[in-house]
């Protein structure tokens, strides 16, 4: 199932929680996929109630001026974005988990329900108990990652800002997937560079690679961390 009626409190509840470990409603940039979805709120969600929702809400409206030019399908209603399954919805924390679930074998892991078990069944469960411990036990780690929007500030209005992310993006490093990107005025006709990436929480460290960024002294003043998500 995708999103619901996004004037009600439930529809406004599903989006908060799916919203609460991504910046956007699908992929790492925004798209038609949010454009779609901001226009069925009509306004912005309380920020109280729906901090995720709010939060992502008054991010995509920066985009609003470019709406037309975002990638993706731009007849697709809302409807099509959105949680598949339903343990997403009222829970998404809960969701690797469940898709975990779903690869396991259907198996009944435990027998029978009579109180009474022949020693036959007993060791046929316990068979099973073992391959699935095992199975379980074979299955490689997940990483840990993380969405992360960094502003990169220049020194002037006279910096060359191709240069500048031309060398932001030139860093290459295991476990750094650079994103989109978009330059975002800040006065005087200065504009910054603010630009997303996906990490490996585990071998990449924000503080080295913001040190990084900061040797391009020819173009760089400083650099934020203006938003990070956990995948």
């Amino acid at each position: 199932m995708g999103f619901t009626d996004l004037l009600t409190d439930a529809g406004l509840a599903v989006l908060n929680n799916w919203l609460l470990t991504r910046s956007y409603v699908t992929g790492y940039t925004a798209s038609q996929a949010d454009v779609a979805v901001f226009k069925a709120l009509k306004e912005a969600p309380s920020a109280e109630k729906y901090p995720n929702a709010a939060r992502w809400y008054k991010h995509i409206a920066t985009y609003e001026d470019e709406f037309a030019t975002l990638a993706g399908d731009s007849s697709a209603p809302y409807t099509t974005y959105g949680p598949d399954v339903a343990e997403v919805t009222i829970n998404p924390a809960k969701a690797p988990e469940a898709a975990a679930e779903e690869e396991e074998e259907d198996v009944d892991l435990f027998g029978s329900d009579d109180e009474e078990e022949d020693a036959e069944a007993a060791r046929i469960r316990e068979e099973r108990l073992a391959a699935y411990r095992e199975k379980k036990a074979a299955k490689p780690k997940i990483a840990a990652k993380s969405i992360v929007t960094m502003d990169v500030k220049p020194w002037d209005d006279e910096t060359d800002m191709v240069a500048l992310e031309a060398a932001v993006r030139g860093i290459e490093k295991d476990g750094l997937v650079w994103g989109g990107s978009k330059l975002v005025p800040v006065g005087f006709g200065i504009k910054k560079l603010q630009i997303n990436m996906v990490i490996e929480d585990e071998k990449i460290s924000l503080d080295e690679l913001q040190e990084e960024i900061a040797g391009f002294e020819d173009y760089v003043q400083s650099t934020d961390i203006a938003a990070m998500q956990k995948l």
